[in-house]
């Protein structure tokens, strides 16, 4: 069985859960795309970290990897590096102790059709 400390490579630098602000992260999540990763990470995929592959998302490799920095750099996800890939996964238990009720927003949202 995988352990936390030996299975895994530490996270990349994110916000301390005490520093995550609120204006910080409803700016990362004020983009629709941003906004469609975390949700996906949240409804479907919340105790695995994934690659940007996983998301299955038709834009350029330098695009996601900009808006998956964003959502890092916010505090909404952590990512890892595995060899020569990011892996990423949502910061739940952070966001729920910060913003209670944010997540479920979240879930509750419909992207624009």
């Amino acid at each position: 069985m995988e352990t936390e400390t030996s299975a895994r490579p530490a996270p990349l630098p994110q916000p301390a859960r005490e520093d995550l602000r609120l204006e910080v992260v409803m700016g990362a999540l004020s983009d629709p795309l941003r906004m469609t990763i975390v949700r996906r990470l949240l409804l479907e995929s919340d105790g695995y970290d994934h690659t940007c592959g996983w998301f299955e998302l038709d834009r350029p490799k330098s695009t996601l990897t900009h808006h998956f920095k964003a959502l890092r750099e916010a505090g909404l996800t952590t990512q890892r590096q595995y060899g020569l890939e990011r892996r990423s996964r949502l910061r739940s238990e952070d966001l729920n102790a910060r913003f209670p009720g944010l997540l479920d927003l979240v879930a509750a949202w419909e992207p624009a059709k």
